[in-house]
């Protein structure tokens, strides 16, 4: 290093050799620059793509709700419709029901209406049987019907009405 005085001391040699020491560390901070630059570009552009592929997939995962969402309104528009399908089929069933319960009754009140006319039949004499076919009456009518006197069966058509 240089003295105030001016004069020459054994120190500033190494005044030269740091200047030119400086130098190399001055490309080496100008390498160590442009690796950091190359890096935050790297970096940069790393980020970027990771974003892309981030939005990406954020976009696929927005498509497959939609769908999803548009799956689960046609599901249930089908439940609606299956639903009402199903309360129609019930109501004319219960209907149905109520006919054949219903007709059930009235088979069941003729028959035995003609269970009660053939066991009464027996009662009456040939005499008595002449006197209502001369009168014109009901047993006229019964007798005529003789063939057809036989337990009332209820079939599928009498249902359907």
């Amino acid at each position: 290093m240089a003295s105030p005085s001016g004069a020459y001391s054994p120190g500033s040699s190494s005044l030269q050799n740091s200047a030119s020491g400086s130098d190399g560390d001055m490309q080496q901070q100008h390498i160590m620059d442009q690796r950091k630059r190359k890096r935050m570009l790297s970096n940069r552009e790393s980020a970027r793509r990771s974003r892309m592929k981030k939005q990406q997939h954020l976009d696929g995962l927005i498509a497959i709700a939609d769908q999803l969402k548009n799956d689960n309104n046609q599901i249930n528009n089908s439940i609606g419709i299956t639903t009402q399908l199903y309360l129609n089929v019930e109501a004319e069933n219960e209907i149905l029901r109520t006919q054949m319960a219903e007709l059930s009754n009235r088979l069941q009140s003729l028959n035995e209406i003609i269970g009660y006319i053939n066991s009464s039949s027996y009662l009456f004499d040939e005499s008595q049987e002449t006197h209502f076919n001369d009168c014109g009456g009901f047993m006229d009518t019964w007798n005529s019907l003789s063939p057809l006197n036989q337990p009332i069966m209820a079939s599928v058509d009498m249902l359907m009405y």
